[in-house]
């Protein structure tokens, strides 16, 4: 069978050449005589795994040396309790922009004084709130964000004032598909299922002096971010394979020219899906102009029936998982780095030929 255009917003996409790679390596990685599946995380063949997929993603980034890289397992929702357990002493604050901030707000508030600086439920979080004058107090631990926000399609495209108080991103939904100023965080993380690898895998990146050894005196080891980077991500059994697959994403993207490239290819594959949206007499995109992610595009026909029948008809012509996040329906396109452009060509090709037929 030959392989549809998965839309998914995660588990998403992965690079075919990604996929080629790791097959020819499953029964034997390197000659090591076993998969990467089988190998022990103590071994010099996986120390060598994860230390290049480190080199590659610093690359990539440009990562300061006083920043810690660490592999994690898990998804964002252990980062949601496991943020505050480590950095909330005093006070925090959040931005709600969707779903995803809303349970890391939710999670802050079990653990001490965390308050909401500002937030798009007003408009079902269809933009990015302004953010220049925060009501930021000079208690407050640091101030969080979803950057990239994969239910409502909304993106930061300017990070928020926080007034010289840390800053703490979930990018998720937008890691590595474009260049990011890494210096302007202090704390960063990524579930990889979106842009990078297989579910269950985490990525951090920290400002060295944030990690903290005062953390919450029932935060688990393996949730102690300080601990985890002093090990190397090797406290435990980190995911293996789930490294392995990022250490080949990271190659896959530096043999396609770096985030520089890829960002001018992403918007190319959102402008050409934005515009046609924009001009459509029976779909329409759900977000604010300026605040629109290049990764995540909901669209609706403003019919229930219809959407599905849409969603019915392009599963049947090969692009899948369009059904958009069961809390808010319609349709979304995620269209992550591994998506070509001709996917998205095709999708629109599709959606014009399905609109002409239904406004006849």
């Amino acid at each position: 069978m030959a392989r549809v255009y998965n839309f998914s917003a995660g588990p998403a996409v992965l690079p075919e050449e990604v996929l080629k790679k790791a097959a020819s390596e499953m029964l034997d990685y390197n000659g090591t005589g076993m998969s990467v599946m089988e190998m022990s995380h103590r071994s010099k063949a996986f120390d060598s795994i994860i230390e290049t997929a480190e080199a590659d993603l610093r690359e990539l980034l440009s990562i300061p040396d006083d920043y810690r890289v660490i592999f994690l397992q898990g998804g964002a929702h252990l980062l949601f309790a496991g943020v505050p357990m480590n950095f909330l002493k005093r006070k925090a604050g959040y931005i709600v922009t969707g779903q995803w901030a809303s349970k890391a707000f939710k999670e802050a508030k079990k653990q001490g004084e965390a308050v909401e600086l500002a937030s798009s439920a007003d408009k079902t979080y269809s933009y990015i709130p302004d953010c220049s004058d925060l009501p930021i107090t000079d208690d407050m631990d640091y101030v969080y964000i979803c950057e990239n926000n994969t239910i409502y399609g909304t993106k930061f495209h300017e990070l928020p004032n926080t007034k010289g108080k840390a800053l703490i991103a979930d990018v998720s939904s937008c890691f590595l598909s474009e260049p990011m100023d890494v210096t302007k965080y202090d704390f960063i993380y990524a579930g990889v299922q979106k842009n990078v690898g297989p579910a269950g895998t985490q990525v951090v990146i920290a400002r060295d002096s944030f990690l903290t050894d005062e953390v919450k005196p029932y935060t688990p080891d393996i949730m102690n971010y300080r601990l985890m980077a002093d090990k190397k991500s090797l406290l435990n059994t980190p995911p293996c394979y789930g490294i392995y697959i990022c250490g080949l994403v990271f190659k896959w993207l530096k043999e396609m020219g770096g985030l520089s490239e890829m960002k001018k290819v992403n918007e190319k594959k959102a402008a050409l899906l934005y515009d046609f949206l924009d001009s459509s007499k029976l779909f329409k995109g759900t977000v604010e102009k300026k605040d629109r992610s290049l990764m995540n595009v909901p669209f609706v026909t403003g019919d229930e029936e219809k959407d599905a029948a849409f969603i019915k008809a392009a599963t049947e012509r090969g692009f899948v998982s369009l059904k958009g996040h069961r809390s808010v329906g319609g349709m979304r396109a995620s269209i992550y780095n591994a998506m070509p452009y001709e996917g998205v060509e095709k999708l629109v090709a599709f959606m014009k030929e399905y609109e002409d037929k239904e406004m006849k």
